[in-house]
């Protein structure tokens, strides 16, 4: 994976986050609404919307996909500073590019890893799990669990 790619996954796991946070959902429910056709397509336009707001994208997707508000405030509940959208957009591309082998590819990978178990644990801002290492969140991942 090139440094493009690696900026463009980035973008996208933050979008994500962004979308999340503000129309307080999951981040798998985002990404299932989203489905893998327009995460495709916002991977591919990832280097171009970079320059604009996530506050003028994300509505823009809301809109289209008529995303509507959730019960799911991670902002709202959290006892503790708030990690940023970029912060957490970077647990989840680390995640990502940990995980990815000539088996998968970087849309299956992002896929999974948002519908899986580990996104609400990173959502969690009340527990550690967001700012764990790397290797953990990936081995927790892949055991379907957090590890010990």
């Amino acid at each position: 994976m090139n440094d493009a790619q690696k900026n463009d996954l980035f973008y996208v796991c933050c979008l994500i986050e962004f979308i999340g946070r503000k129309t307080k959902n999951r981040r798998s429910t985002i990404v299932q609404i989203l489905g893998k056709e327009e995460l495709t397509r916002q991977l591919d336009i990832a280097e171009v919307n970079h320059c604009l707001s996530f506050d003028q994208v994300s509505d823009e997707i809301i809109e289209y996909f008529n995303i509507s508000e959730g019960d799911f405030d991670t902002v709202g509940v959290c006892k503790y500073n708030v990690p940023s959208v970029q912060a957490i957009g970077k647990v989840y591309q680390r995640l990502i590019i940990s995980i990815i082998s000539e088996q998968y590819n970087l849309l299956d990978v992002l896929f999974k890893v948002f519908n899986s178990f580990i996104s609400d644990e990173i959502s969690d801002f009340n527990s550690s799990v967001y700012y764990s290492n790397p290797e953990y969140l990936k081995y927790s991942y892949l055991e379907g669990r957090l590890l010990e």
